[in-house]
């Protein structure tokens, strides 16, 4: 069923809400949403509908933030993707419906609940651990991270955190995607027993799944990108410097940014309207207010896509080539008929060194920020070293699944005046900007770049530049036999994501070009909380 169907239905109901809902399911088949659900009328519903209820009194933020709250209790015990429920949530509610009886709207999130990722300070009753039992009686940080401070600033009802990849995936050489020791694992929403994607998977998953209007993730190399494909909704992963990073558990101060994560682009275009800007607290925002647009919801434009010069950057697969040609091709041509010019182009190869440099950059990066963070916190453990510790006196609780490789070889690093990693750093940025992405748009007389999820998401995120995933639903993957190196794989259904990339501060032209090829394909389809992918 078309999405702009599901949206007369709602808006047709009496109440303004509907009792059921009418959607799709894994199979792209029609699906009546009513019975057994809590609040049916919260599935596939947008940041703009909900604004309008709040502000023609259909609803209050208190109600909504109950709705939620009831879904996320009857609903995340299959996906596991909801840490905690905000104990103040109703209370901030509730301050919020008195600013509306005023006549007083914040912005189009005011009301709103959203979920942001445990990585995230909040200087409340929650915790923030990134995941791990090290820091769950660490101190309560001092101030809210920059982008919980503009959300509420904007007016939204911080609902809760989400569980994530312990320490944002940045532990061990092996790693179980949306496993944390504070979370345990979270589920995949349509088929249980699927791998949801990191680290970011709990915001990916309790969106996908309709328990919060939108969320917050953060990502240095594919963590809002990844599991937005996974579950099935929309990423945007901004370009280093648009939103602050001060208060967030960091990575690498190079690469790390949060970023909305949403069911449709024109929520995303809100979110981020919500918490871009300057922070006096993080240099690499300097430029922020100058280079941010006011509202990146006006860039939300059906033709978006006319006379847009694009990058078409493909890799098909090994096997089953003719399948990968019969799901991807159309999308293809949707784009062309809708104006756009597709250009073939390819990323230059990497050097050797290539692999190694990045690597060295997150580890150098990650031990020397994550002892700023640590030492700011005030927690018992103020040193990475003091974790790797801390995992090894409860490794039947922290390491019984993988280890933790990747902190003890970031432990045997030096500082950043170290010149093997200024190179590293120098070398990587020219690979992926002037010789990467900005390449290929200038050599082209390209405005961006656009592909199948994949390839672009390492460069774009070593580049720090902004790219935004759109779900394109499911398709059907055949089995293959083994072939030379290659196992044999059994039949399977795949979450599949069209992946728009561009330079430094492009992100109003991603935002429109996303936005009208969503609105052409409609690919997002609602999970079912099926037990498992396995054919029988």
């Amino acid at each position: 069923m078309e999405q702009t169907d599901r949206r007369e239905f709602l808006k047709a109901s009496a109440a303004g809400l509907a009792a059921v809902v009418l959607t799709r399911n894994v199979l792209g088949e029609t699906l009546i949403v009513g019975e057994g659900e809590p609040f049916p009328e919260l599935v596939e519903v947008t940041i703009a509908e909900l604004h309008e209820k709040l502000k023609t009194g259909k609803l209050t933020a208190r109600r909504l933030a109950e709705m939620y709250i009831e879904r996320i209790k009857q609903i995340d015990t299959k996906t596991r993707s909801v840490l905690e429920i905000n104990p103040d949530a109703l209370t901030i509610a509730d301050k919020l419906d008195k600013e509306i009886k005023r006549g007083k709207f914040r912005s189009t999130m005011h009301g709103i609940p959203v979920l942001i990722k445990d990585n995230i300070d909040t200087a409340d009753k929650m915790l923030t651990t990134a995941g791990s039992l090290a820091l769950v009686d660490a101190p309560t940080p001092k101030q809210d991270a920059f982008v919980a401070a503009q959300l509420r600033k904007a007016g939204a009802v911080i609902l809760g955190k989400t569980n994530l990849s312990e320490w944002a995936n940045f532990r061990g050489n092996r790693s179980i995607s949306g496993w944390s020791g504070r979370g345990g694992q979270t589920n995949n929403p349509y088929w249980l027993d699927q791998n949801p994607s990191g680290s970011s998977s709990g915001s990916g998953v309790s969106v996908s799944a309709n328990l919060t209007a939108a969320a917050i993730g953060t990502e240095t190399n594919g963590s809002i990108i990844s599991p937005a494909v996974t579950n099935g909704v929309v990423g945007l992963k901004p370009t280093v410097g648009l939103v602050s990073r001060s208060g967030i558990i960091p990575i690498s101060h190079s690469q790390d940014t949060a970023g909305p994560m949403t069911r449709s682009v024109a929520d995303a275009a809100i979110m981020l309207s919500a918490i871009a800007g300057t922070d006096k607290n993080d240099p690499a925002t300097a430029e922020a207010d100058k280079r941010k647009a006011k509202d990146y919801a006006k860039f939300l434009d059906l033709n978006g896509l006319k006379a847009a010069r694009l990058g078409l950057l493909t890799s098909p697969p090994q096997r089953n080539l003719d399948a990968w040609k019969a799901y991807w091709e159309p999308l293809f041509d949707k784009l062309r008929q809708a104006g756009a010019t597709l250009v073939e182009v390819k990323l230059p190869e990497m050097p050797q060194t290539f692999a190694a440099d990045r690597m060295a950059l997150m580890q150098f990066e990650f031990k020397a920020n994550l002892n700023k963070y640590l030492a700011a916190r005030g927690a018992k453990y103020k040193t990475l070293a003091d974790l790797i510790k801390f995992n090894e006196e409860n490794k039947d609780k922290e390491l019984s699944k993988f280890g933790q490789e990747l902190f003890i070889e970031s432990e045997a690093r030096g500082d950043l005046t170290d010149k093997s990693y200024l190179d590293a750093v120098a070398r990587l940025h020219k690979q992926t900007r002037e010789d990467g992405i900005d390449a290929l748009l200038d050599q082209n007389k390209l405005d961006a770049l656009v592909g199948p999820f994949g390839q672009l998401v390492g460069v774009s995120a070593i580049a720090g530049y902004p790219s935004i995933v759109v779900p394109m639903g499911l398709r059907e993957v055949p089995a293959a036999p083994a072939s030379g190196n290659l196992p044999a794989s059994p039949a399977s259904t795949q979450t599949a994501g069209m992946m728009f990339v561009g330079t430094a501060w492009s992100e109003p032209k991603l935002i429109k070009y996303a936005y009208a090829f969503e609105q052409l394909t409609k690919g997002r389809v609602t999970p079912q909380f099926l037990p498992t992918n396995q054919r029988k």
